[in-house]
């Protein structure tokens, strides 16, 4: 097993930060039940000028747990834009004992398909604005629409019943979550994340950010995604902390929403602190009450950073995860310890990360040499579902292969410089070019495709499309664009037809 010959980030560990938390061997909604208990009627979340308390929202989820059970529901999908029913759908799925399967709301038919086939997922929770991509998927299960009920399909209000109490679960062993992540091959796949990994990030996130009780975080990131169900969704719960949640991310209404509710914590991605600052330039909000900002997903400008910090007042941090590792392992701690700019930060409590050599994966490298960041802690996968061969690539001896290409320093702190995964990285987003490619060859005029990424000042990167036509056919640039948008959730732009 490959051992750090040193940690150096303890050198530089911040005062009052615990190197080591004691986790609670708890189900994951167990932060649902303690938020309530100890909350009580403290807001939890603020929806389009609604607020629902921390007892609301646990109440609501026991009740429709009941319901779900009577589904005999198993493995939950959930089909949605961010709204308190997501929430409540998504703690009501692990108190009856299922397992949730978050879905990119973007999602074409096609692809729902293969996610719900895939994750043998037997009930289905949709807003009706998704009603018909999963009908036009073609499932044949049991579903649940947030709206009137249909012929054939239930109301998640009609499904409320008598609450009931939380199933028993192995924390450390039984799937919470099933995510699904962009790879290097064709098909997403599956990550299993236990209820321990979940908590335990949950937790640890919580302590790095000083969440505190009474603070309010801006909800701008899609709960389906990792980054949003934890860092939002599950850090806020424990911590007691209310959050303002966005449907969907628009720079206006956010400023508006930090000045209104006076925002404290805002987790985001680059593309969205760009806008918040070209936005600010051009029309001042008052952002004197955020207290900082983390910029995850992929890299962000230093100029940007400094720009952004000088015009609100806020630290605008980064740090870095992965869906494997539930998310997060890296963090520049805001207000305590020393910050780099550039820099993802150093490991969170209880987890352990090092560089090793790229050629067997077994060395360990010094500071300032480049090498494959692999770590290892409380928060990482179990493993792909159903994907054995991935698993044992991804997992060596304890430690999760990250696939990113890093270094670390003299105190600790660990820079991202590339992928060695053929992953592109768009507004947070991994998009597989497999796939893009693969739909693009559906195309009757395409002979050859290849997808890469190109570097983008505001998304970070965008996928791009080189292709050759057949001899004697004909397709323009909007065409394909247009042919893929119907068939996958993040088109390729811009196409280029080569000769």
């Amino acid at each position: 097993m490959v051992e750090p010959p040193d940690r150096p980030w303890l050198r530089s560990w911040p005062s009052g930060l615990p190197r080591s938390i004691e986790y609670p061997r708890r189900p994951l909604y167990w932060l649902l039940d303690r938020a309530s208990q100890l909350y009580g009627d403290d807001a939890a979340i603020v929806f389009e000028g609604r607020e629902l308390s921390f007892r609301d929202v646990c109440d609501a989820a026991h009740r429709l747990a009941g319901g779900l059970r009577r589904l005999g529901a198993s493995r939950v999908a959930l089909f949605m834009a961010n709204s308190p029913h997501f929430i409540v759908c998504y703690y009501a799925a692990l108190i009856e004992g299922g397992t949730v399967i978050p879905l990119n709301p973007a999602l074409r038919p096609r692809e729902v398909a293969y996610h719900l086939e895939d994750s043998e997922a037997d009930v289905v929770v949709v807003d009706e604005e998704r009603l018909r991509v999963v009908e036009e998927a073609g499932w044949r299960g049991e579903v649940a629409v947030v709206g009137p009920p249909r012929p054939g399909v239930y109301a998640v209000d009609e499904l409320m019943a008598e609450p009931m109490e939380g199933a028993e679960v192995d924390p450390m062993d039984d799937v919470a979550v099933i995510q699904y992540t962009a790879g290097t091959t064709a098909e997403p796949k599956g990550v299993m994340l236990t209820h321990f990994n979940l908590l335990s990030n949950a937790i640890a996130i919580a302590e790095v950010c000083m969440l505190r009780r009474g603070e309010v975080q801006l909800g701008a990131l899609p709960l389906y995604h990792s980054y949003g169900m934890t860092n939002v969704m599950n850090a806020s719960l424990y911590a007691g902390a209310k959050v303002v949640l966005m449907r969907r991310f628009e720079v206006e209404e956010a400023l508006k929403l930090i000045e209104r509710y006076r925002v404290n914590v805002w987790f985001g991605v680059p593309t969205m602190f760009i806008a918040a600052l070209d936005h600010l330039r051009r029309c001042p909000h008052d952002m004197s009450s955020l207290r900082f900002c983390n910029s995850g997903g992929g890299p962000i400008a230093e100029s940007v950073v400094e720009d952004f910090e000088g015009v609100t007042g806020a630290l605008l941090m980064q740090g870095y995860g992965l869906t494997e590792a539930s998310p997060v392992t890296h963090s520049n701690i805001p207000v305590r310890g020393l910050v780099k700019r550039g820099s993802v930060g150093m490991p969170i409590p209880d987890t352990d990360a090092m560089i090793v050599d790229l050629e067997t994966g077994t060395r360990p490298l010094p500071p300032g040499e480049v090498g494959e960041l692999i770590v290892r802690g409380p928060q990482v996968m179990k493993g792909y579902w159903r994907r054995p061969r991935e698993t044992a690539e991804a997992i060596r001896g304890g430690w999760l292969y990250t696939g990113d290409i890093a270094w670390m320093d003299e105190d600790g702190y660990f820079y991202v410089v590339d992928r060695k995964k053929d992953v592109i990285k768009c507004k947070g987003y991994s998009i597989s070019p497999r796939e893009l490619e693969d739909v693009l060859y559906q195309h009757p005029a395409v002979k050859e495709c290849a997808v890469v990424g190109k570097p983008d000042p505001v998304a970070g990167e965008v996928p791009k499309a080189y292709v050759v036509l057949k001899e004697g056919s004909k397709a323009t640039p909007e065409e394909l664009i247009k042919f893929v948008e119907e068939r996958v959730a993040i088109t390729p732009q811009p196409i280029k037809p080569s000769s």
